[in-house]
């Protein structure tokens, strides 16, 4: 049986410093991360648009747009995914104009590494997408450990590929994720795969679970998909 590959939770670093960018994603990569660095906030949203980001870290001191502006653009966007400021301002107007765009962590730098994996892990179990999960929606319950899914007790047999997709949609209710998101997360570069391949897999998903009434997957016409809990 051939292993399909293993949901990783992708952080965006968007630091202009390259060396401390470098660091920073090594680190994040060494713990079991999937660390994606840019230098400036556009390059960021360039990368959102193409990749499934779980976390982002940001700087606030950046050229052309900074860090509170790129912040407040992404929350716009998306009020669920953690942000978190690294920074070399230690002031609390700093911190207090940062959390009220919506950030969820502050750390002052120097940073110490350790540290930034430890308050990673702690906002991603709080955004309910941590390494190990157990996921439950109504009469819906998904392990992850187990590649295992039940509806009101009875189990319901999944691909690895359907188990992952759906894990991912009902981690963020109401996000819509693009065809090109799901792509890249969860078929790479597999030939014959196409955006087509996603409506498929979407199409057995609703079939299998049509007897699960706790959640719909939406079809958000022109980009994706969302999952709406009832």
């Amino acid at each position: 049986m051939i292993k399909e590959k293993e949901t990783m939770i992708t952080i965006l670093v968007v630091e202009d410093d390259i060396k401390l960018n470098q660091i920073v994603c090594a680190y994040l990569n060494d713990h079991g991360y999937q660390a994606i660095g840019c230098h400036l906030a556009m390059e960021a949203f360039d990368k959102m648009i193409d990749h499934m980001v779980d976390l982002i870290i940001s700087d606030i001191m950046m050229p052309e747009i900074d860090g509170f502006k790129f912040a407040a653009m992404v929350r716009e966007q998306d009020r669920t995914i953690p942000i978190l400021f690294m920074t070399a301002r230690d002031d609390i107007s700093s911190k207090q104009k940062g959390f009220r765009i919506g950030i969820d962590d502050y750390m002052v730098k120097p940073v110490d590494m350790d540290e930034l994996v430890l308050r990673v892990g702690a906002l991603l179990r709080r955004a309910n997408i941590a390494n190990e999960k157990k996921l439950t929606i109504g009469s819906l319950v998904m392990n992850a450990d187990e590649m295992t899914v039940t509806v009101e007790e009875t189990e319901i047999s999944l691909t690895v590929k359907e188990f992952n997709v759906l894990f991912k949609l009902l981690s963020y209710p109401k996000r819509t994720f693009t065809r090109s998101q799901l792509m890249d997360e969860f078929w790479g570069t597999e030939s014959g795969s196409t955006p087509r391949t996603v409506d498929v897999y979407i199409t057995k998903l609703r079939e299998k679970l049509k007897d699960c009434k706790d959640f719909e997957i939406v079809t958000v016409h022109g980009l994706g998909y969302k999952a709406v809990l009832k």
